[in-house]
């Protein structure tokens, strides 16, 4: 990897939120030091939901955003990319290198991760999910309890193409749906 990775204004940082969570899809941030503008777009709830989760929409989200992304930024061929190492970023990454671009994996971004973090609870409480129960990182727990309170109409936020929603975790909420009265 050549210098110019670590020059400002040819290095882009990309980071992603909402992997893991069961609810809505993942908020995709970048930035491009030392600018504090903010690239965020979101990959949809339909994305991580039957027929689209089993197809990967979500890897077509990315490399749509991803390509969105380079128009925006205005890159150029020294463009130096360091790409947070979750699994949902990866079709970014290949889609960068086949473009050419110099792509280096990290573990971690800064700043980055706490501002993407906060995009992805920023859409949960549009959602209508309370501020207070998004703080933390055993949220799945509190995601659960909430999906229960309504699930006819909150189950549509769900990532319900995991394997395990159907096999567990719907009939879970359900049943605590039920218990309440």
């Amino acid at each position: 990897m050549s210098l110019d990775c670590y020059l400002p204004g040819k290095m882009i940082v990309i980071d992603a939120s909402g992997w893991s969570d069961l609810l809505l899809g993942v908020v995709i941030c970048a930035v491009k030091p030392p600018q504090s503008m903010v690239f965020e777009r979101r990959i949809s709830t339909e994305a991580f939901q039957p027929p689209n989760f089993n197809n990967k929409k979500y890897h077509a989200e990315a490399e749509r955003i991803a390509d969105e992304l380079l128009a925006v930024m205005q890159v150029d061929s020294e463009t130096c990319f360091k790409v947070c190492s979750e699994y949902i970023l990866s079709a970014i990454v290949k889609f960068l290198q086949d473009k050419g671009f110099k792509v280096e994996k990290v573990e971690s971004t800064g700043d980055l991760r706490k501002t993407v973090d906060e995009a992805y609870i920023r859409w949960c409480v549009e959602k209508g999910m309370p501020r207070e129960m998004l703080d933390g990182k055993l949220r799945f727990w509190r995601f659960v309890e909430w999906v229960a309170e309504n699930p006819h109409v909150r189950e549509g936020l769900v990532k319900t193409g995991w394997a395990s929603w159907d096999r567990k975790w719907r009939t879970e909420v359900y049943k605590e749906h039920l218990n309440r009265f």
